[in-house]
């Protein structure tokens, strides 16, 4: 593999970190699509991507324990565990390709409506929609579409813009669910034989991004006020959404 093209796979490795420790999530939407561009076998990118993921973190959740929303991460948890059967479930009976396709559609819809929502109504009145309740349904979603098609922290994050957490608490509790998740993902990864010394060399080359992007991506999620955040997630919820739908108009996996 020559110095170009692990330079590349490093830029985009950092790109997704980026994403990830600005907002807490977003990383696989963002990078993937940019791997399947470079000369990178499939199951080698999925599985760099997986452990970024969990490196990733597993650095926040140390930094920032502190922050964590325990008995909601409780519950969100505990449903997506039962959601990853149906997950496995759905990669054989289901397309892809359907599946991505309303995942987008949807997510542009409530990243559009949710800014329209934000710009009308004051942030106390936008602080009333949401029960816990939500944490089981969109748990449950996370555990069948991060088994089934690897977007495990998008319905998380929506519970989060829901319950309107505080920035810090939002990436924080996001980053301790993907610990749990990500360990298990990781975990099953390597057990089916996703692990490859190539892999492995693209991580150690990948390090040194991941950790620029956890020094700057820090220092610029801090000069976003807290009265905004809610609205710049919203706005990449619909990134993400129109990401996907080029994803699948490409033909991209």
């Amino acid at each position: 593999m020559s110095l170009v093209i692990i330079l590349a796979i490093t830029l985009t490795v950092f790109l997704g970190a980026l994403t990830r420790t600005i907002f807490g999530f977003g990383e696989a939407v963002v990078s993937m699509p940019l791997l399947a561009l470079l000369p990178l076998h499939l199951p080698t990118a999925v599985a760099l991507m997986g452990l970024v993921s969990l490196t990733v973190a597993a650095v926040t959740v140390t930094t920032g324990w502190q922050h964590i929303h325990r008995r909601e991460l409780g519950s969100v948890v505990l449903a997506a565990l039962l959601g990853i059967p149906v997950g496995l479930w759905m990669v054989t009976s289901v397309s892809p390709k359907i599946v991505t396709g309303l995942l987008g559609a949807a997510l542009i819809v409530y990243g559009t409506f949710s800014l329209s929502r934000a710009r009308l109504a004051s942030d106390d009145a936008a602080a009333t929609i949401a029960s816990p309740r939500w944490g089981v349904l969109l748990g449950f979603a996370s555990g069948v579409f991060g088994s089934a098609y690897n977007f495990t922290g998008i319905p998380v994050a929506i519970y989060g813009s829901f319950r309107r957490w505080q920035p810090r608490n939002f990436r924080s509790t996001l980053q301790a669910y993907f610990l749990i998740a990500g360990t298990l993902i990781v975990a099953g990864q390597g057990l089916s034989g996703m692990w490859s010394p190539t892999m492995g060399r693209l991580y150690l080359w990948s390090l040194p991004a991941i950790a620029l992007a956890l020094v700057v991506g820090t220092r610029l999620q801090q000069r976003i006020p807290a009265t905004k955040f809610h609205r710049y997630v919203y706005l990449l919820v619909t990134a993400l959404g129109t990401l996907l739908l080029v994803r699948l108009a490409l033909h991209l996996p």
